[in-house]
């Protein structure tokens, strides 16, 4: 696929969600997933590999959609303070971090049924299942620290302290875990065999990173950190390059079919930036979402984008000071990309 010439479809049909299709000043058609309900926060989405259907984090429970219909399939209930959603291949389980109740919970993805929880850190944030070592990892965002899962048996065989606030991780497939460190601005190494610390690597004075990536084709780490994406080697920790991104971000995916980084920037806009190579890279359009849309899942098969959020009252603030959230508003937005 060629991004230079990124088109949203306008073909979606009329689904059972109340979709509607909504224009916006960069011609960007979105498909709106209308879920609805008590609007009380959302964190990450996830796309399950195999079955073709979309969870998304919501307050107390996570919503299931169908991805290829828009149909609303289930909820799996009292996740109170759900941040991620992870899936270990082979398996028929599904893991779900509970910020609030400091665990995981594990539920059957065929009846959707809580069928046990793992007690983990304190607010337990993103995880992901790591291919190399077969485990999950969990960020624990008050402890400082990592817990290590083995889906086999679903119990924790290691903990780590990275010594500051783990927001997100990813794996590079070959013995090596990167973790975003929030408070510290750092990124931390952990090796993958013996689950030690053997690196802290300094994002060149950006701050708080959020989303993470990596394109293990070329060694490359994407870190979103306020308004800015920043790139290095995963190999030496040696910074690339630097390239401004949207306000707000949370989240972030990389295509590697495309070759593409798309940044979720709570603004109310995608950053797409093409990577040509391991040392180019090439800022393209944006495209607008809605405000509130700080997070991003990635389809692969389909190269779909995924996004949170909800309408908001700007003449109203909520406890926080922030604009509150209209009830019944929560939505995904559905985006197609294509040649």
């Amino acid at each position: 696929m060629k991004t230079k010439s990124l088109i949203i479809a306008s073909t979606f049909l009329c689904l059972s969600l109340n979709v509607t299709a909504q224009k916006t000043v960069s011609s960007n058609t979105i498909k709106i997933l209308k879920i609805g309900g008590n609007s009380d926060g959302w964190d990450y989405l996830t796309i399950h590999p195999k079955n073709n259907l979309l969870y998304v984090s919501h307050g107390t429970r996570v919503n299931i959609l169908n991805t290829t219909t828009g149909e609303n399939v289930g909820e799996i209930e009292e996740t109170t303070g759900v941040h991620g959603i992870a899936f270990p291949p082979n398996s028929t389980n599904g893991f779900i971090t509970c910020g609030k109740l400091n665990s995981v919970k594990v539920f059957d993805t065929k009846t959707n049924k809580v069928t046990s929880e793992i007690p983990v850190g304190q607010n337990p944030d993103a995880i992901f299942y790591d291919f190399f070592s077969k485990k999950l990892i969990v960020c624990n965002g008050k402890t400082n620290t990592i817990s290590v899962i083995d889906p086999e048996n679903n119990t924790v065989v290691n903990t780590i302290d990275v010594g500051g606030k783990p927001e997100t991780a990813v794996s590079n497939g070959k013995g090596k875990i990167f973790v975003n460190i929030e408070d510290k601005n750092e990124i931390v190494v952990i090796d993958a065999k013996n689950f030690t610390v053997t690196n802290h690597w300094n994002l060149d004075k950006e701050e708080e990173p959020s989303g993470l990536v990596i394109d293990t084709k070329t060694n490359r780490l994407f870190s979103t950190c306020n308004k800015m994406l920043v790139i290095l080697d995963s190999e030496t920790g040696k910074l690339v390059k630097k390239m401004p991104i949207g306000e707000g971000c949370d989240g972030a995916v990389f295509d590697d079919k495309t070759n593409t980084i798309y940044t979720s920037n709570g603004e109310g806009n995608i950053s797409v930036i093409q990577e040509k190579n391991a040392n180019q890279f090439v800022a393209l359009k944006n495209i607008v979402t809605k405000k509130g849309a700080r997070t991003i899942a990635l389809d692969n098969s389909t190269h779909n984008l995924y996004l949170p959020t909800a309408d908001f009252d700007d003449k109203e603030k909520d406890s926080r000071g922030r604009p509150k959230i209209k009830e019944g508003t929560f939505q995904v937005l559905a985006i197609k990309t294509t040649k």
